[in-house]
């Protein structure tokens, strides 16, 4: 299990790195286009959404450095399992965060999330490849089961 510590955070690491893209790409993207005569920003409903993604988006990054430094002191994870248990349940959460921030992202973008390339290239390519990260490295289930046989539940 303590092998898996370091790969998981890796893809922990990168699916919070594309959240924070789609963030700051669909928020840039609010500011210029207009819509019903003002900025889209300026609609509530999409500052909300942006609101939303930038809480999921600061309490994974929160977690993230907690275990980031939890791991620092004692990589492997001795002499209890809850580091473990953590980066399982960590996982969950940056996979989570990813695929909601892409969605609402490409919510902001409209139909140009659908278009290869384009002003909403990075967001579309992060929507398309979202998946994957909440695959690879153990599944949501498994890391969720994993998190509770760790805490012996």
């Amino acid at each position: 299990m303590f092998n898996f510590n370091n790969e998981r955070f890796g893809i922990i690491c990168s699916a919070l790195a594309l959240s924070k893209l789609c963030v700051d790409e669909a928020a840039r993207y609010a500011k210029t286009r207009e819509t019903f005569g003002k900025p889209l920003i300026k609609h509530q409903v999409i500052r909300h959404k942006l609101a939303e993604m930038t809480r999921l988006v600061l309490a994974t990054h929160s977690l993230t450095e907690n275990v980031a430094y939890r791991m620092k002191i004692n990589p492997m994870g001795m002499p209890s399992y809850s580091l473990i248990k953590d980066i399982s349940l960590l996982k969950v959460q940056a996979s989570k965060t990813v695929e909601y921030c892409a969605r609402e992202a490409s919510q902001i973008f409209g139909g140009r999330a659908y278009i290869k390339g384009g002003r909403a290239g990075k967001v579309e390519r992060v929507y398309r490849d979202v998946r994957a990260l909440a695959i690879y490295g153990g599944s949501e289930e498994i890391m969720l089961d994993l998190a509770v046989r760790q805490a012996k539940l």
